[in-house]
């Protein structure tokens, strides 16, 4: 990670701006805009499309630069050299992002978690997984207004911009499969799975397998900036302007009148029209620090700002700015048989074939994230709820256990876990996840530690000195642990357990922090739109969260009018 003083100059050498051919050269930071949207992340490209969709001349700020090459992302390796693509347009080179990046990662001092800085947000750098939520995660954790019945339009409006797609390479072949067949031959045939498409059954999730369902598009990855941004860029009434930080949003009594930020070097405040809107959508960690930082969110967090705050008269107190900060937690379990073939994609070496087939006609192992199954259940609770638990199974081993024939296994907590966080200022008031998120409640391990025991049974006996000689042998845990002995393992902190996935949401959650309509509670023209309003979804989260925008800007739209 960079530090700050980095960051500030690769901000200005990054620093973009983005309008209509037919828009006025006039000073954005100067102009009154009706929507000023604060991140151009996964929800927020989708909102502000929509707020200039419908007329009102919207103001996107990005805190970093370029990232997809079509937004004018330059960082590669050298193969990619001669091409119009970046790394982040290349499915296979999704993990190479752990191993660092010069120009998509949010810098010290920023946030403290593991998130994009860059036009996109999260869903630059992710694995593009793209499974829609039961019905159930909708009416059984969101309110009025947001039910299934509620979201149907919004989710018709995103698929007919982003579709989901189980084929991902060009040439219509499955690649790096022995895996898949290894996963098919235990849990289904074995553990009795069914096999399904996974998002033409969007709404079983009890013990149903498939292959994983991305939102790839010919080949390269999709997402808000493939199809919304690329949409609002054609009107006159939005701008995107990468390169600023959002310090606070100036509001008196939660009255917002412009956002103050950082740009070029210098201070700016930018204003908002006469019922114009300020959209936060920083990401489940940052927005609320931003709220914080604006003045509005519990006492103690008020005062733990003190004089780097908002004057106390014009604080809005809202404790549930923060509350609920959840993230999956995870366990890998790395497998291993005669019959399995490890494959890593490499950033910089790949192999040469593979690289041809992914320049020439974006197919092969390079087309995708390297997640070759998938597959979902319920653990039922004796309150009558029930426990989500969904599995991915990978191309390759994990830490020190990568052999030549190993597989892993991520196993996720999912919707109806009971443990949250909280987002917390550092003494430097750099917002982050603090103590609880994972396993604060016994009934969460003690759950996935039963889904992991239980499909364990259908594994042939094996430990990793006398392997099984058909099917697979776990390497990690045990094939015969107890359940009492999974869950310590997956409990305590190591490489292969209580590890953060990164997927944060539910810090600012509809019904407690903000009204149905996003609106941020005691606020008359604040609202957060991001996966900081989404409940804890059974499914990795992008699908939902692109959902919630979606229907966020119905909302927001659908008040605005009737105020007009």
């Amino acid at each position: 990670m960079k530090l700050p003083t980095a960051w500030a100059l690769v901000a200005t050498l990054c620093e973009l701006s983005f309008a209509s051919p037919t828009a006025r050269a006039t000073d954005w930071t100067t102009e009154k805009w009706d929507a000023i949207v604060v991140g151009a992340g996964t929800a927020g490209i989708i909102v502000a499309d929509r707020m200039s969709e419908a007329g009102k001349k919207t103001l996107l700020l990005e805190i970093g630069g370029a990232s997809y090459g079509i937004t004018g992302g330059t960082e590669k390796p050298a193969w990619l050299s001669g091409t119009s693509i970046s790394r982040v347009d290349v499915p296979g080179l999704y993990k190479s992002i752990f191993s660092g990046s010069d120009s998509l990662i949010c810098p010290a001092g920023i946030v403290n978690s593991y998130q994009a800085c860059a036009i996109g947000g999260n869903s630059a750098i992710n694995a593009g997984l793209f499974f829609q939520p039961p019905a159930s995660d909708w009416d059984n954790y969101h309110p009025a207004g947001w039910k299934n019945a509620d979201v149907q339009s919004a989710t018709k409006k995103l698929l007919s911009k982003q579709k989901s797609v189980t084929k991902y390479s060009r040439d219509g072949k499955y690649y790096l499969q022995t895996g898949y067949d290894a996963a098919r031959e235990w849990i289904v045939n074995a553990a009795k799975f069914t096999n399904v498409s996974i998002n033409d059954s969007p709404h079983n999730k009890y013990k149903v397998f498939g292959r994983p369902a991305y939102n790839y598009i010919d080949g390269q990855r999709g997402g808000p900036v493939r199809t919304h941004l690329q949409d609002a860029l054609k009107r006159s009434n939005f701008k995107l302007q990468t390169g600023v930080r959002v310090k606070k949003i100036n509001q008196i009594k939660g009255v917002a009148s412009s956002v103050q930020a950082t740009w070029n070097g210098k201070t700016v405040n930018v204003p908002l029209a006469v019922g114009g809107r300020v959209i936060v959508s920083t990401g489940a960690v940052a927005s609320p620090g931003l709220l914080m930082h604006s003045g509005i969110g519990s006492r103690d967090d008020l005062t733990k700002l003190g004089s780097a705050g908002t004057p106390s008269a014009n604080w809005v107190i809202n404790s549930a700015v923060g509350e609920g900060l959840f993230d999956n937690p995870n366990t890998f379990l790395v497998l291993s048989s005669p019959k399995t073939k490890s494959y890593t994609q490499s950033y910089n070496s790949p192999v040469a074939a593979d690289k041809d087939l992914y320049l020439k006609s974006r197919s092969g192992p390079y087309s995708f994230a390297s997640q070759t199954s998938v597959f979902w259940s319920y653990v039922p609770n004796s309150d009558g709820s029930r426990t989500g638990v969904q599995g991915t199974i990978d191309s390759s081993g994990f830490g020190e256990y990568k052999g030549a024939n190993t597989i892993t296994m991520n196993i996720y907590g999912t919707s109806g876990l009971l443990s949250t966080g909280r987002v917390v200022l550092d003494d430097k008031f750099v917002p982050g996840p603090g103590p609880g998120v994972y396993y604060s409640h016994p009934r969460d391990g003690q759950n996935i530690a039963k889904f992991i025991h239980d499909i364990f049974q259908y594994l042939p006996s094996s430990t990793p000195q006398n392997p099984a000689k058909t099917g697979l042998t776990p390497l990690n845990i045990p094939r015969h642990a107890t359940v009492d002995e999974i869950y310590k393992y997956i409990t305590t902190y190591s490489d292969y357990a209580v590890g953060s996935v990164q997927h944060w949401s539910s810090s600012c959650r509809i019904g407690k922090c903000v009204d149905v309509d996003t609106k941020v509670i005691g606020t008359a023209n604040i609202h957060v739109v991001d996966a900081s309003i989404v409940a804890p979804l059974t499914v990795n989260p992008q699908f939902g969260i692109m959902v919630a925008a979606e229907r966020a800007a119905e909302r927001i739209l659908a008040k605005w009018h009737k105020l007009l």
